[in-house]
């Protein structure tokens, strides 16, 4: 594959939309281990949108999304396209595949769950975190390169080591030139941060490498608002596969959990 930099969008946004499922992205997509590809995080988020815009219904939402990465995600133009895998009245899978380049770059499955009032036996057993104004102003441009995350704006919490961290995000740049996406789209194309936050060995040149190959997101409850908590644990496996690990947090608490699979390698 070619390693040119991209023709990019320009723009204070991560896409551009070009009309029936085309995006072209900015260098706010711009991604940490190339600077020829996109980043997973806002990615994730473009095809979250889609899936919300899928045939949608009032009386389901979204409950777990599951990204298959499969291959590096170039910049520039893609498309992305929907299909109902398993209809049902009260529960349905859908999909969204995000094609670049002459080949799919990665697929998303979400299950949809019809929705009911259980507020009498509502509980949560994640522990919350600081609020974002009880947390430090933090560069995560300092330690990752690239333009997605020189667009975020990020808060620290005490007690942040490698391995284990508390961390605040949220971006002044919508998902699209349109400005028209859902929270919940907003803060998927979030998530995928968590595997550069807290991580065990520094990044780059004489180090190790620990991309994701996949993203799996559980929501017990729709998120909303601007800002994004990740409650963050990272496992390294002593034959190349590690694991990172995040409850995720809206203002109001927990919301839900991720996890990340990696594959490490020597750089």
């Amino acid at each position: 594959m070619s390693t040119a930099l991209p023709e990019l969008a320009q723009g204070n946004f991560y896409y551009e939309s070009l009309g029936n499922g085309l995006y072209r992205s900015t260098i706010h997509a711009q991604g940490a281990w190339n600077p020829h590809e996109q980043h997973m995080a806002p990615a994730s988020g473009i095809m979250a949108d889609a899936l919300l815009r899928h045939e949608p219904r009032d009386d389901v939402r979204m409950a777990r999304i599951s990204y298959e990465i499969l291959g590096l995600i170039p910049g520039g133009t893609f498309e992305v396209t929907t299909s109902t895998l398993r209809p049902g009245r009260t529960i349905e899978l859908v999909q969204a595949e995000l094609t670049a380049a002459g080949r799919v770059a990665i697929r998303a499955t979400a299950w949809r769950i019809i929705t009911s009032d259980t507020s009498a036996i509502a509980a949560v057993e994640d522990e919350p975190m600081p609020a974002p104004d009880e947390c430090k102003p933090w560069d995560g441009a300092s330690v990752w390169p690239g333009g997605y995350i020189s667009s975020l704006e990020m808060r620290i919490a005490e007690g942040h080591r490698p391995g284990s961290g508390r961390v605040w995000i949220r971006t002044a740049h919508p998902l699209t030139d349109r400005e028209d996406s859902s929270d919940v789209a907003r803060l998927m194309g979030l998530v995928d941060t968590a595997n550069g936050i807290a991580a065990r060995v520094p990044p780059g040149k004489d180090s190790y490498i620990f991309p994701n190959v996949d993203l799996q997101i559980h929501m017990y409850r729709e998120p909303a608002g601007e800002w994004l908590g990740l409650d963050n644990r990272v496992s390294f496996g002593s034959d190349g596969i590690g694991l990172t690990s995040s409850v995720l947090h809206d203002h109001s608490g927990p919301f839900g959990r991720a996890e990340q699979i990696l594959t490490l390698r020597k750089s």
